[in-house]
């Protein structure tokens, strides 16, 4: 099943929605970062609503980025999403090994914890950004975005993100869905979204069992007339380059990379995100700092 984002709109209410299917994006993750089971769920959760998230934005270059701390053993999680929904993410410690909380039910809960924030940033290409911080509700991720969307933007949303772990720890499937109420929105909506989000259960058994993205959004919306309004591609993207990574060092100003060059002699730095090494020899730092000297 391939990577992709569905986005409809309900023709006979308010309604509105984004489905996802990213098993080849989590298992890119994974690989990457080397992560444990219940660090691969995290981070994979995490990517996936970011995913969704920046696929929903109305701007050509924009982004949104995730950043989740909560207190517990996993660290802090950072993912980023651009405008089409392509994702890059990582998590502080890759390596927690929890025990399942139930029968092949991975604790990603006590692995992130309850005790920080979900903060969201929204680069809409001005001169500022949004910015929206909320306390977490259960480190489980969708409780913790759905809450986001309730306090920071006032939508009414349900989110669900799921991750199944193969008994090779690689991954074997991995979506969620965005279901989010437009003004006008009354019970009888409310209660036909409610009724089917409980009949379809998780999404990765849904999933595991052969829904696809368009098929999983049908069976939870299916009293509804749906409209799709856009069906793309999305995938594990880094965009560092060693262009970025000079502009970086050369940021450092003229004194930094002077120490750099007199203590060290060299530089390595690895991107966060897709664990691409950029080495820097005496003559590389030597040339960036003459550059400084360039008009």
């Amino acid at each position: 099943m391939a990577d992709k984002i569905i986005r409809a709109l309900a023709r006979n209410a308010p309604v509105k929605a984004s489905v996802i299917s990213a098993r080849d994006m989590v298992e890119r993750a994974r690989q990457i970062h080397k992560t444990l089971p219940v660090a691969t769920a995290a981070l994979g959760r995490s990517l996936m609503a970011a995913s969704m998230m920046g696929n929903q934005l109305k701007v050509e270059d924009g982004s949104v980025t995730l950043r989740i701390k909560g207190g517990g053993p996993l660290g802090s999680i950072t993912v980023v999403a651009d405008s089409l929904g392509n994702a890059r993410g990582y998590v502080g410690n890759p390596l927690v090994d929890l025990p399942l909380k139930g029968p092949a039910k991975l604790d990603v809960g006590s692995a992130v914890g309850r005790d920080g924030s979900l903060t969201v940033i929204k680069d809409l290409g001005m001169k500022e950004p949004y910015v929206g911080t909320i306390p977490l509700v259960s480190g489980e991720i969708a409780e913790d975005v759905t809450s986001y969307f309730a306090e920071s933007e006032q939508i009414p949303t349900a989110c669900a993100l799921g991750v199944l772990v193969d008994v090779d720890q690689s991954v074997r499937c991995a979506g969620g869905y965005l279901i989010q109420l437009l003004p006008g929105a009354d019970d009888k909506v409310i209660s036909a979204v409610e009724a089917g989000i409980q009949r379809v259960g998780p999404v990765t058994e849904a999933m595991d069992k052969g829904a696809d993205p368009r098929t999983l959004l049908e069976q939870v919306l299916s009293e509804f007339e749906l409209e799709l309004l856009s069906e793309e591609p999305v995938a594990y993207r880094c965009y560092c380059s060693r262009e970025r990574v000079s502009r970086a060092l050369i940021s450092m100003g003229r004194q930094e990379l002077e120490s750099l060059i007199q203590e060290q002699g060299k530089a390595e730095l690895t991107c966060q995100f897709c664990d691409q090494i950029y080495a820097y020899s005496r003559q590389d730092l030597e040339q960036l700092l003459a550059s400084l000297d360039t008009p």
